[in-house]
């Protein structure tokens, strides 16, 4: 009940300041003529009281009752011959403010609000953040100014800004974390990840020397090898790129997810690729659903090049109608709806819809969710 009264309240006193304007608008334009009159009258008795004194002759009186009484007949006929009707005009504005804007606005709110829903103060959501992600970075935010040098702090928040791309963000947390709780490939992965989101995907320098420093922690992390010879890669040096993209092949588990992205780069840089292009190399949905349990950096680098390579190859050869089946379910597994429905319109301009392959290509984008508005024709 009292959040009612007050939405009552508040609604009177801001249709009352939006009405004020209207209702004295007109009285104080007719006010503001009648005050310059009575001044200029003033002057006129002033003048014959200045004569009367010998302070002005009559001759000099003339002049200044000639110019004062021009000024009056000017005010005078500003004057409207009739007086107006009190705000006619603004009648309309009033109406809505008074009843339209506030009757709008409670039906706007009762139809997207929640009035049952019981106050949720910014300290009460921070203490229970449950799944909320911004109030749970809110809440380590806050923790962390209070104790900077909690080093477990920084390692949880790290990975967390990356996800979000608050890369600055995150590689300050990540020297934080390595500061205070030391050097691990987790860690020294993620920063050399971030300076390279930092530099749009480029391994720079320094993003390679910490790769380096993982490696002499963890000799077989497949996550820096294959970032040091994608550095080689970049350099222009694809001899040394190609060994060192084999070499990860072969130290790899046969089933691991990277593999078709490591095959590709081989065949890039003028070697062999250690599977059929139109086979393991193109993702599929459950390549990309297997590496779920790979890290957030596995997952944004390997698994989406997987998919871009794949993307690449049907723009050079659109009739391969399996790439394009997996290259929607790979954009939409990956969340980016914009490219999976880019893909399927691609698809469907090398299978219209009016064939088979072309209806298939629909139905999935439905199962998928995927909007398939003017794509049908």
């Amino acid at each position: 009940m009292l959040f009612w009264i007050l939405v009552a309240v508040l609604t009177a006193v801001v249709a009352a300041i939006l009405i004020y304007p209207l209702l004295r608008g007109a009285k104080a334009a007719e006010d503001s003529r009648a005050g310059e009159a009575a001044v200029y009258r003033d002057q006129l008795r002033e003048l014959d009281r200045d004569v009367d004194s010998g302070l002005i002759t009559p001759e000099e009186a003339d002049y200044a009752r000639a110019e004062i009484g021009r000024r009056l007949i000017a005010v005078s006929a500003d004057e409207p011959a009739e007086k107006p009707k009190p705000a006619r005009h603004h009648r309309f504005t009033e109406v809505f403010v008074l009843l339209l804007l506030p009757v709008l606005g409670l039906c706007l709110y009762l139809t997207t609000g929640r009035p049952d829903l019981p106050s949720q103060p910014l300290e009460a959501r921070l203490e229970n953040p449950g799944s909320d992600v911004a109030m749970l970075i809110a809440k380590a935010e806050r923790h962390l100014v209070q104790n900077p040098d909690d080093g477990k702090g920084w390692d949880v928040l790290a990975p967390i800004y990356l996800r979000t791309m608050r890369v600055d963000d995150a590689q300050a947390a990540y020297r934080n974390a390595i500061r205070l709780l030391g050097p691990s490939p987790i860690r020294l992965d993620g920063l050399a990840e971030t300076l390279m989101a930092v530099s749009d995907g480029v391994v720079t320098e320094e993003a390679r020397q910490v790769l380096e420093q993982s490696l002499t922690l963890e000799p077989n992390n497949p996550r820096a090898r294959f970032y040091i010879a994608l550095s080689l890669e970049q350099a222009g040096r694809r001899d040394e790129a190609r060994q060192a993209f084999e070499v990860l092949a072969k130290q790899s588990p046969p089933d691991a997810p990277w593999l078709p992205l490591v095959s590709e780069h081989i065949a890039m840089n003028g070697g062999a690729p250690g599977a059929d292009p139109a086979a393991p190399g193109n993702p599929t949905g459950e390549d990309v659903a297997a590496a779920e349990g790979m890290s957030a950096g596995d997952r944004q680098q390997m698994i989406r090049g997987m998919v871009e390579s794949l993307d690449a190859k049907l723009s050079q050869d659109p009739s391969n109608f399996e790439g394009w089946m997996r290259l929607v379910r790979s954009y939409a597994v990956l969340n980016d709806r914009d490219r999976a429905a880019g893909a399927l319109k691609r698809g469907l301009a090398a299978f219209p819809p009016a064939g088979e392959q072309g209806r298939q290509l629909l139905a999935l984008a439905r199962e998928l969710g995927i909007a398939t508005e003017g794509m049908t024709e």
